[in-house]
């Protein structure tokens, strides 16, 4: 038995079978329509149960519907940066995190159009706990990433989630996406924590150093940018618990509804950048001989600059970072019109006689312009 058992995607061979379980699924038959409309259920029923590997069921049915969802929901995807990914390499793929199921689908509808293999991705077991949705997950190439385990649990958790990212990489040849963080960025402010980077690092040889087994990962950060999260309205109630410094527990169908929302819901224009691999920086960071726990910092502070420069900014941050300062710092950046659509969003969504939410939503949406141009300013400095 595999010692990635409870975590792994499924094999090939498991394809056929876990799509007979769920080919009456309502779910599934809703995806199916969304994707294929003008056909008959008969139609994909036949062309799934032909289907026997995760490549053919991505292909064939996963990518048609992103393309679909795009179509209807967004004003088109762009991307820069993929010229720099070699075809036959694999990349450990870290990024930032906005939305719980488009920021991967993104990334490999765009790596499939380029010529280049697809990843295994990341998920949290709150986001499978229905079976229809562990199924779909598994046959999309999710790995499972266990949430809320008691510290000898997790640590034992964490060790297995770094041993499959290191066999996927370096046994499999396969590419591997990872957040940054925990959870999906919520108030804009993009940074790696520190705690996952440790977790990766988990299943370097015994006596070497981290950061030569971070360059045998090929790490390259990726920055994904939606003009309009369309969960935005969604994340208000745990920012502002946040910022009231209570617990925020979340509703029982929370994170489906989110799931839902930031597929259904307008994005207007969305940006995915490829960073550059970072070996080369790697290699000066171990040159400068500091101390491990400084080099890890090193390490941290280099994925979030590479996350931050590549990060897009569309009108609506630049439109929220002047409505939160109350200037007119970056009104070249947008049109009147774009401003206009913006803040009727922002007025219907948001109670504005609640300072707190005010600040918390623009802020959302502000903190990418604020976090870029202080990088810029480091850098020129």
């Amino acid at each position: 038995m595999s010692p990635f058992e409870d975590i792994r995607p499924y094999y090939d061979i498991e394809v056929n079978q876990a799509i007979r379980e769920i080919l009456d699924h309502p779910m599934l038959k809703a995806m199916m329509n969304f994707t294929f409309p003008d056909h008959e259920d008969s139609y994909w029923k036949d062309l799934m149960l032909h289907c026997h590997s995760i490549r053919d069921f991505q292909i064939n049915f996963i990518y048609p519907g992103v393309k679909k969802v795009l179509e209807k929901s967004s004003n088109g995807l762009t991307t820069s940066g993929f010229e720099k990914l070699e075809k036959d390499t694999s990349y450990l793929f870290i990024s930032n995190h906005r939305d719980i199921i488009l920021d991967t689908s993104l990334l490999n509808a765009s790596l499939f159009e380029h010529g280049l293999f697809m990843t295994t991705s990341a998920i949290g077991d709150n986001l499978v706990k229905k079976p229809f949705l562990k199924h779909l997950s598994k046959m999309t190439r999710n790995f499972i990433i266990k949430r809320g385990l008691p510290a000898r649990e997790l640590l034992e958790s964490s060790r297995t989630v770094s041993a499959f990212i290191r066999h996927s990489l370096l046994r499999e040849n396969r590419s591997v996406w990872i957040a940054q963080r925990e959870g999906r960025t919520k108030d804009g402010n993009d940074m790696t924590h520190k705690g996952v980077l440790k977790m990766i690092g988990m299943a370097s040889d015994e006596g070497e150093h981290f950061l030569d087994y971070f360059k045998r990962l090929n790490v390259v950060p990726i920055s994904i940018s939606y003009e309009y999260d369309p969960t935005d309205m969604l994340k208000m109630p745990e920012l502002l618990a946040k910022a009231n410094q209570e617990v925020y527990v979340k509703g029982e169908n929370e994170d489906f509804n989110t799931l839902l929302s930031g597929i259904i819901g307008q994005k207007k224009r969305i940006h995915i950048h490829v960073g550059d691999c970072l070996n080369d920086r790697i290699d000066q960071i171990k040159e400068n001989n500091q101390g491990q726990v400084k080099q890890l910092q090193a390490l941290t502070d280099l994925i979030d600059d590479q996350i931050i420069l590549g990060y897009k900014l569309w009108p609506t941050k630049y439109i929220a970072h002047d409505l939160l300062t109350g200037t007119a710092q970056y009104s070249s950046e947008y049109s009147p019109e774009e401003k206009a659509l913006f803040e009727a969003r922002f007025r219907r969504g948001v109670d504005q006689k609640n300072p707190l939410a005010v600040r918390s939503f623009l802020a959302m949406y502000a903190n990418p312009v604020s976090n870029q141009k202080r990088l810029l300013e480091e850098i020129q400095s």
